[in-house]
C-alpha cells in the first residue's frame, strides 16, 4: 500500500491496497481504521474530493466493515499535525 498525505482537517493521510479493497486512514487525531471491501472508485472519489471529511462522512464511515487500528493519542496527534492536517 502506498501511503498519501493529503490536505484535510480529518483525514491525514489515505492508503489502499485494490486487490483486497483495503483502505486505511489515518484522521488527524492520530487514529488508524482500516475499512473493508471498499471499491476502487470510491477510493479515487476520495482523493478527488473537494472536501475529504464530508465525503468520508457522507459515502465511508458506517457505508463499510471497518476496525481500529490505532486510537491515537497525545503523540500521535502532534506527528499528524506534520503531515498533511489543515488547522
Amino acid at each position: 500500500m502506498r501511503i498519501v498525505p493529503v490536505e484535510s482537517t480529518t483525514v491525514a493521510t489515505v492508503a489502499y491496497h485494490e486487490a483486497r479493497e483495503l483502505l486505511q486512514l489515518k484522521f488527524c487525531g492520530g487514529a488508524v481504521y482500516e475499512y473493508f471491501g471498499l471499491p476502487a472508485a470510491v477510493h479515487q472519489a476520495l482523493l478527488d474530493a473537494s472536501s475529504r471529511g464530508r465525503y468520508f462522512n457522507h459515502c465511508i464511515r458506517d457505508r463499510f466493515p471497518d476496525r481500529a487500528v490505532s486510537d491515537g493519542g497525545v503523540a500521535s496527534q502532534d506527528a499528524a499535525a506534520l503531515v498533511g492536517c489543515d488547522r
